[in-house]
């Protein structure tokens, strides 16, 4: 027969091993032989320690007011064979006292009022307040026999599944108890996983946002860009490119690299395009344009010890001629008619934004003809390894890569994606650092 649960207002006295527990034979506990499947163990102590695993026994915990114990619940197993411990509590106040973590499930009595609770279901007040006090724990509705559309209305609020007070029976409420455990472990995980995609998404759609949209409405210059972050799973990086056209018809460009690839130097490398984007449009240029982008980035950096790289070039209207700025960056690479790639020149290279305070940018004028192709890189692109070896592909890998590549025919997007392919496959896997690629081309 069943046993009624005593009652208590602390966790249970049989439970810390401070009291016995009557048994359906009438002898205590204490006086039962003492087996491996009914031993009964301190809250928190799993059967399995003794065996060499970390299973912990299932406890329940049993909320319902009549002071004449008329829930009776009997003696439960879980599936291996262990008993389920339970905890009684009469109303609300020791329920919360009682729920702790090692708590797997809550069997609540529908029946229960509780003063001061009501809302629209009034009925369904109590099981609405316990959902809130325990979300992370599996709820059993316990409904009066018969009354299974109470029942149904307590799955949909909230709780795992409604059983009948009159049909209790051991095998019934241990396999409800353990359905409902994994039944909620299961919606957790479920929601987890939906959560973290919804994260995901919105992360994705934010760094596609940060990323720019060229502003060349009017130019004849046509323009491609390649952008792979060194992160794991991420969209942005510390590089950056921009590129727009001012109303006298000059074309700028700019490319640029934070030290570092973490979100930090994401986001600053975002501030300084927005910056040089808004600096460029104010009509600025050269040196006045990247001292003022050097006051941003020691104003934005979360260290002193950040550093950026930047290379902006401004070609004129007529397109057969620009300034040339380096901050520490590398070279653009020009490819032209008839003539093999090479490097712009790069002797009045200046240093990286952040390193001296009051440096100066010299702006270097370069020829660039009637047509060419010009090549904006970060040095992601540079850096990658050749082979199982320590040699890097270098600056003049690169050159005798792409003027491999023009050589095949590969132009605009197509030449971007085959370079940085390459240097991929050179590297024998993913590469490490950022790499941003841009090109402008011009044909007569």
């Amino acid at each position: 027969m069943p046993v009624p649960v005593p009652r208590q207002r602390a966790i249970p006295a049989v439970e810390s091993g401070q009291a016995p527990v009557a048994s359906p034979s009438g002898r205590s506990r204490e006086e039962a032989p003492r087996t491996e499947a009914t031993a009964v163990m301190p809250a928190g102590t799993t059967a399995g320690t003794a065996q060499g695993t970390t299973q912990p026994h299932l406890t329940l915990l049993l909320i319902e007011d009549d002071p004449g114990g008329s829930t009776a619940v009997p003696e439960l197993q879980d599936a291996a064979g262990r008993p389920i411990r339970i905890r009684t509590a009469r109303n609300l106040t020791e329920a919360e006292r009682l729920l702790t973590d090692d708590v797997h499930c809550i069997l609540l009595d529908l029946a229960l009022t509780a003063p001061g609770l009501s809302g629209d279901d009034e009925e369904l007040a109590v099981l609405r307040h316990v959902l809130r006090l325990a979300p992370r724990h599996a709820v059993l509705a316990l409904t009066a026999s018969g009354d299974a559309e109470r029942g149904t209305e307590a799955v949909r609020v909230g709780a795992q599944d409604y059983l009948f007070r009159d049909e209790l029976d051991a095998r019934l409420l241990s396999r409800a108890i353990r359905y409902a455990v994994e039944r909620k472990r299961s919606d957790t995980a479920e929601r987890r996983l939906a959560e973290g995609r919804m994260r995901a998404q919105e992360n994705r759609r934010l760094e596609r946002g940060l990323l720019p949209t060229p502003l060349l409405e009017g130019s004849s210059l046509r323009f491609a860009a390649r952008y792979r972050p060194g992160r794991s799973r991420a969209l942005l990086g510390g590089d950056f490119y921009d590129t727009v056209r001012t109303p006298d018809g000059t074309v700028h460009a700019m490319i640029g690299d934070v030290c570092g690839h973490g979100p930090d130097e994401a986001a600053l490398g975002v501030e300084l395009r927005i910056a040089w984007r808004a600096l460029t449009l104010a009509g600025l240029c050269g040196d006045e344009l990247l001292g003022t982008l050097q006051q941003v980035l020691e104003h934005e950096r979360s260290d002193d010890e950040i550093f950026a790289t930047l290379c902006t070039v401004d070609i004129a209207p007529d397109g057969r001629r620009a300034g040339l700025c380096l901050a520490g960056h590398p070279s653009p690479l020009i490819a032209r008619p008839g003539r093999p790639a090479k490097l712009l020149p790069y002797d009045n290279n200046g240093p990286a934004l952040g390193l001296l305070p009051g440096a100066r940018w010299p702006r270097m004028q370069v020829e660039l003809g009637a047509e060419w192709s010009l090549m904006l890189y970060t040095d992601g692109l540079i850096e990658g390894h050749i082979g199982q070896g320590r040699e890097r592909l270098g600056q003049d890998g690169m050159v005798e890569m792409v003027r491999r590549q023009l050589a095949e025919g590969l132009r605009g997007e197509e030449l971007l994606r085959a370079a940085v392919n390459e240097v991929r496959d050179l590297n024998g896997g993913e590469l490490t650092d950022d790499v941003a690629v841009l090109l402008l081309d011009r044909t007569p």
